[in-house]
């Protein structure tokens, strides 16, 4: 069982990886963020703060974030709250032919996927993931991790959390 969604998890995270890489030649023509060899990963498109930078202000596409929210343990209903915008936005946004989001969605759309990203380098399992951003956690003044991401300075404190566990440093 443990394989099967090991694959699954793998096929999702290769359909991100060519999402981002379709997205970002689509909005390579001004700026030359591709490599010679056109690839772009995930994990480059994350590191490449110039390139985060001109995505937030082009706007990231409905494609690209369905992508992503299929890699997050996030479902509709705290997207939509982490969004601040209605569930019935997001359905509407989802119809409609080629949406993208405003600055302010794009940038925590990649503020989120930010602590996914590192969350599963971090965790063994999208499962125990989902876990410990749901418990309320010492480290973080007994909140939960899931309800400290919903700004930015949240994000920050998250995200110094999960490098300190996979460094295992503990408070």
């Amino acid at each position: 069982m443990d394989f099967e969604k090991s694959k699954k998890s793998a096929k999702k995270l290769v359909a991100v990886n060519e999402a981002v890489e379709a997205y970002v030649s689509s909005i390579d023509s001004k700026h030359k963020f591709l490599k010679s060899s056109g690839r772009v990963s995930l994990s480059h498109f994350l590191n490449d703060k110039m390139l985060l930078i001109y995505a937030i202000r082009q706007g990231i596409t409905y494609s690209l974030f369905s992508e992503i929210q299929s890699i997050t343990p996030f479902n509709e209903e705290e997207w939509a709250e982490y969004l601040n915008i209605s569930t019935k936005s997001l359905q509407r946004y989802r119809k409609a032919a080629h949406h993208v989001f405003k600055p302010g969605h794009s940038e925590k759309i990649i503020e989120l996927l930010e602590v996914v990203h590192l969350g599963s380098q971090v965790f063994d399992t999208t499962d125990q993931f989902y876990t410990w951003l749901h418990s309320p956690s010492m480290a973080l003044g007994g909140q939960k991790p899931a309800e400290l991401v919903k700004d930015s300075y949240g994000k920050e404190m998250v995200m110094d959390e999960l490098n300190r566990i996979e460094y295992g440093i503990f408070a």
